[in-house]
């Protein structure tokens, strides 16, 4: 960038201090929101979230590199109880997936995953918003 000239730089820094200072970005439909959580072990958690004709396509993925490990999980939507239930993580990844279609409620939807291990005590969580 040629510095010497002020409409330029002037014109930079319109455009980028409003892009900086923007908050998470919101999907448009069709978009898809990704996010990684945070696990108390070895393990790793991922979601991504999409709008999907009128409803919220969630996935959730907890890859903790071991096969045959049961978990338990559970999806919060706008922080209420909408989706529990059991995994066993399979081969070849030591991974499990869950996959759910929520309701689009106004506003901005906010999702919260989050899977324990009872063995290991290993609890992993991740949220999203779009």
């Amino acid at each position: 960038m040629n510095t010497r000239n002020p409409l330029a730089a002037a014109l930079v820094l319109a455009v980028a201090i409003p892009a900086l200072s923007a908050g998470p970005a919101q999907a448009r439909s069709g978009d898809e929101v990704r996010r990684t959580g945070t696990c108390t072990g070895r393990a790793e958690v991922k979601i991504k979230a999409k709008h999907d004709d009128g409803r919220i396509e969630l996935e959730a993925e907890v890859d903790s590199n071991r096969n045959g490990q049961v978990w338990r999980w559970s999806i919060r939507h706008n922080g209420d109880l909408s989706f529990v239930g059991r995994a066993r993580t399979v081969a070849p990844s030591g991974s499990f997936t869950v996959e759910r279609r929520a309701l689009n409620a106004a506003g901005i939807d906010a999702f919260k995953f989050r899977a324990k291990h009872r063995a290991s005590g290993q609890v992993c969580v991740v949220g999203v918003k779009l």
